[in-house]
């Protein structure tokens, strides 16, 4: 790696190492975005990256885009680790936040590698997996990393890296697999769902939910009254018996969801995670920067 030109004052040390960092920042945010789910998050590791760069230096660093990688995703690893823990307790859940396009987000090559690849389907399904293999199927399987540099970052041998990546990707494919899965089917249960829901037909909800379906709701929902989570067939189905009479079935970034709009503007949106032909997940998304970013069809009913 080239060090700066000192001698001739072009820029001190620590200018130039900033400059390098920009260089990787989207690579970085996108590698953290992908663990963490989370914009604002993935944003935080960055940031830490940065100043474990800044105190440690690039001296002796032959590859500085794979020593911030690494750094990266040891802060998500521990940052999956700690939020695992704060679950332990009856705080609710962090949602995956889909990659908006409001004007706080970063630029368009930014979010062009954010949207790549992934969506809120698969965010929901990173979120069923352990830190340490979410970590190392994260960055193999979508950052081609070898497992001999996944290893030390999860506190394995190559071996079990591998073994972790691979439980990763059965539960991923597992979960694209699943029977009824197909977006026609998907669309078939929402539908049953949103009419089961205005009908007040408290049995035929509970029919469509996974006995340990979680309805969960950010930050913004719970603030005009939806509760943080609410786990179980029969309460969730309590939760919606009566009640989406304005909720209108939609696509949501391609995958059948609904839509509560008031004077055409969409004000709450319902993402449903479908495993086995019953609802597994229903995410519920208010904050007005994350509908923005997302691409939104409703449907003829």
């Amino acid at each position: 790696m080239t060090e700066p030109d000192r001698g001739n004052g072009l820029m001190d040390e620590r200018d130039w190492l900033a400059e390098r960092f920009e260089e990787h920042r989207t690579h970085l945010r996108a590698v953290a975005y992908r663990m963490l789910g989370s914009l604002s998050e993935a944003d935080d590791a960055v940031q830490e990256s940065w100043i474990r760069l800044s105190r440690s230096g690039a001296s002796g660093v032959e590859n500085l885009g794979g020593w911030l990688t690494t750094a990266v995703a040891r802060v998500c690893l521990d940052m999956l680790r700690s939020r695992r823990s704060r679950r332990e307790e009856p705080v609710g859940v962090d949602m995956p936040e889909p990659a908006a396009d409001g004007p706080d987000t970063a630029g368009p090559e930014q979010e062009a590698v954010l949207a790549d690849s992934i969506g809120l389907a698969m965010l929901v399904v990173l979120e069923t997996l352990a830190p340490a293999e979410r970590v190392a199927f994260v960055l193999h399987d979508m950052f081609d990393l070898p497992f001999g540099q996944i290893g030390p970052i999860v506190g394995r041998s190559p071996a079990a890296a591998r073994q972790l990546a691979s439980r990763g990707r059965r539960r991923v494919r597992g979960a694209d697999a699943a029977p009824g899965a197909g977006p026609g089917r998907q669309r078939e249960v929402v539908g049953a769902f949103l009419a089961a829901a205005r009908g007040g037909d408290l049995g035929a909800l509970v029919a469509l939910l996974d006995p340990d379906v979680v309805l969960r709701s950010d930050s913004a929902a719970v603030r005009i009254g939806a509760t943080q989570e609410v786990r179980g067939a029969a309460e969730v189905a309590g939760t919606f018996a009566g009640r989406a009479r304005v909720a209108r079935l939609a696509l949501v970034n391609g995958t059948p969801g609904a839509v509560w709009a008031q004077h055409g503007e969409p004000r709450v949106v319902f993402t449903f995670t479908i495993s086995r032909g019953r609802i597994a997940a229903i995410d519920l998304l208010a904050d007005p920067g994350h509908i923005r970013g997302l691409d939104l069809v409703i449907l003829a009913a």
